[in-house]
C-alpha cells in the first residue's frame, strides 16, 4: 500500500477544499428528498427560504471541513476512516443545499471560505487532542446543526413541503453521526470549548444568512 508524502496530503486536502467551496463540484450519492415536491413561494417568502439554505449549506461546509481536518490528524486508522465516510456522506447536505438555493435563484454563502478554515483549524487540533477529543468534538458539532436545522424546519413557509422534506433527512443523517461518534467512544467536551463552537456557529447563521 502506497505510503503518501507530507505533500500528497496537502494536494488532497487542497483538492477536498475546493470541492467543498465551488459550487457545482460536489455530487450528490442519493436522490433529493424534495426532488419530487412542487412547492410556490412568494417573493418574500422565496427570499427567506434561501437565507435558510445559505445558513444551511454554510453548516455543512463547516462539517465537510471538520471532518477534513480530523481526518488528517486522528491517530487510529479506524477514526480517520469513520471521519472520511462521515465526509462523503455530508457531501449529499452540501449538494441538495445547494440544488435548492439555485431553484430560489439565490446564491451559498461568500464567506463559505472563511468558516472553511476556521472549522478545519478547529478540527484538525481536536484530532491532534486525541481522537476520543476528536469522536466528542463530532458529537457536538452534529448536536448543534441538529438544533439549527429544527428550528429552520419550524420557519419554513407551510406549503414549502420541497425544503423541508430535505432538512427532515439532514437532521435525521446529523443525529446519525452524533450518535455514531459518542458510540465510537466519543467523550464530552470541555464547557469553553463548547461555548466557543457556540459562538462561532452564531456568528456564522447571522451572516451567511444575508452574505
Amino acid at each position: 500500500m502506497r505510503q503518501y508524502t507530507g505533500i500528497d496530503k496537502f494536494i488532497h486536502s487542497f483538492d477536498q477544499a475546493l470541492r467543498s467551496l465551488v459550487p457545482g463540484t460536489t455530487a450528490a450519492h442519493r436522490e433529493n428528498p424534495g426532488r419530487a415536491v412542487e412547492t410556490k413561494l412568494g417573493v418574500s417568502e422565496a427570499r427567506h427560504v434561501a437565507g435558510l439554505m445559505r445558513v444551511n449549506h454554510s453548516g455543512e461546509v463547516c462539517a465537510q471541513a471538520l471532518y477534513h481536518g480530523q481526518a488528517l490528524t486522528a491517530k487510529l486508522p479506524n477514526v480517520r476512516r469513520e471521519m472520511e465516510q462521515a465526509a462523503i456522506e455530508e457531501q449529499d447536505h452540501l449538494a441538495w443545499c445547494e440544488d435548492r438555493l439555485k431553484e430560489l435563484d439565490s446564491h451559498t454563502s461568500l464567506l463559505n471560505p472563511v468558516w472553511y478554515g476556521l472549522s478545519f483549524g478547529m478540527g484538525a487540533i481536536a484530532g491532534i487532542a486525541g481522537d476520543k477529543y476528536s469522536l466528542g468534538f463530532v458529537a457536538e458539532t452534529e448536536r448543534q446543526v441538529s438544533l439549527h436545522l429544527q428550528d429552520h424546519i419550524k420557519q419554513l413557509p407551510e406549503q414549502d413541503e420541497r425544503s423541508r422534506k430535505i432538512l427532515v433527512q439532514m437532521n435525521e443523517d446529523e443525529l446519525h453521526h452524533r450518535d455514531t461518534a459518542l458510540n465510537a467512544g466519543g467523550v464530552d467536551l470541555p464547557a469553553p470549548v463548547r461555548i466557543t463552537m457556540t459562538a462561532i456557529s452564531k456568528l456564522m447563521t447571522k451572516t451567511s444568512y444575508y452574505i
